[in-house]
């Protein structure tokens, strides 16, 4: 998806995280390599943050409260958690792990309009 629109203006960053099952326990080129090798990434990849708890990265407590996942839960549950943020940089919405990125493109065209 990030080659398909990123040249209509999609972004995808991706920020690993290791409080989900102990998934990503090494650093920063550790996660990195292992991310373009096995998975064929080629968006940014930034450093290891924590995105619960008191330590959450101030990027991802404005993400959950501003789109709260079920019954308003404002937790990440588990690594993949997505969001689509506009180009206005406000949430427009929050997906599931298990929200595979060929599920998001009807909400990812709409997010980049006519551009």
């Amino acid at each position: 998806m990030y080659r398909k629109y990123h040249g209509r203006g999609l972004e995808v960053l991706g920020f690993p995280c290791d409080q989900f099952g102990h998934q990503e326990p090494g650093d920063e080129a550790a996660i990195k390599s292992f991310c373009s090798l096995t998975y064929g990434v080629s968006f940014p990849m930034f450093a290891k943050i924590e995105v619960n708890g008191a330590q959450a990265h101030p990027l991802f407590k404005y993400l959950k409260e501003a789109r709260p996942g079920l019954l308003g839960s404002e937790a990440i549950k588990w690594n993949f958690t997505k969001f689509l943020v506009g180009r206005d940089g406000v949430p427009i919405m929050r997906f599931a792990p298990t929200d595979k990125p060929e599920n998001l493109e009807a909400d990812v065209e709409a997010a980049l309009g006519s551009v």
